[in-house]
């Protein structure tokens, strides 16, 4: 008899799930029981730090969905639904296209299996728990975000942008090598060049983005134009993430409060050229 061929999918997304159970355990886990069953063989282990409702954000969860579609895998073995997926939707979507793959998902924490037709329906209700749960810490994470900003601390989502980074504790540092160019950008547009002609400058004199590209978007341009931070100034929920599922942020035009800190860091830019340029581009439309 041919023997079932089999792969197994661990997964941690926090500090908390680590010390409970490390990848390595689960790994060596997963090992040895498909090893000590006389009917199967090992395909491969699959096994990732990864956060969030998005599978395709998972490398290793895509590359075994994968290699179900090649025909490679009968039988996928995880600790649970929550470690499959919290998205409800897209986890019953990939749980279905498996089961019409002939491949079987058996989550050990529940005891369920996507054959079962009745357990298809419990894996519905334990998918949206799961989704449930995930929606909550997004939730709360975003009130304590909110609570800071209220009592005035910033909270900004970059790591860093063109001028600035962040120090040990969160503050805006000015990068003197990057902040000559935020100047320029400025002076330019001051002296005549539309953001086209800045994109065309700073292409052609070999000046870098702040991710090392050598091509600039005339939105980036236009954006570090309007940047009130290189004024030394935050203004804080701009915009904000209105579908935890997707990640997708949206333009806050009055859903939710802004909160405004002035002089927070060091400037780049002083307050009349900003105030200036900004004159100017509401001339322009």
């Amino acid at each position: 008899m041919n023997k079932l061929r089999v792969a197994a999918y661990c997964r941690v997304s926090t500090n908390h799930e680590e010390q409970e159970s490390s990848l390595e355990t689960q790994f060596s886990y997963y090992g040895r029981l498909i090893a000590g069953h006389d009917g199967w063989q090992l395909v491969k282990i699959y096994a990732e730090r990864a956060s969030g409702t998005q599978m395709k954000k998972r490398p290793e969860f895509m590359k075994m969905i994968k290699a179900c579609r090649q025909g490679k895998i009968d039988l996928i073995l995880t600790k649970s639904i929550s470690r499959f997926g919290r998205n409800t939707l897209d986890t019953l979507k990939v749980l279905y296209e498996l089961f019409n793959l002939d491949v079987k998902v058996y989550f050990e924490k529940e005891n369920l299996n996507n054959f079962d037709k009745e357990m298809r329906t419990t894996m519905g209700i334990y998918a949206g728990f799961a989704q449930e749960e995930s929606k909550s810490m997004s939730d709360n994470i975003k009130w304590g975000i909110r609570e800071k900003m209220r009592e005035g601390k910033v909270c900004l989502n970059c790591t860093r942008f063109l001028g600035y980074t962040k120090d040990k504790n969160g503050k805006l540092v000015v990068v003197e090598s990057e902040a000559v160019i935020v100047r320029k950008i400025f002076e330019l547009y001051l002296n005549g060049f539309g953001v086209r002609k800045i994109k065309k400058y700073l292409e052609e004199n070999g000046i870098k983005t702040v991710t090392g590209k050598g091509a600039w978007s005339t939105s980036t341009i236009d954006r570090i134009l309007s940047n009130e931070k290189y004024v030394g100034d935050v203004l804080m929920q701009k915009s904000f993430t209105d579908d935890f599922l997707t990640g997708k942020r949206k333009k806050n035009e009055g859903e939710l409060a802004m909160y405004f800190i002035e002089n927070d860091h060091e400037a780049i830019i002083g307050r009349e050229i900003f105030e200036a340029v900004q004159r100017h581009k509401i001339k322009q439309e």
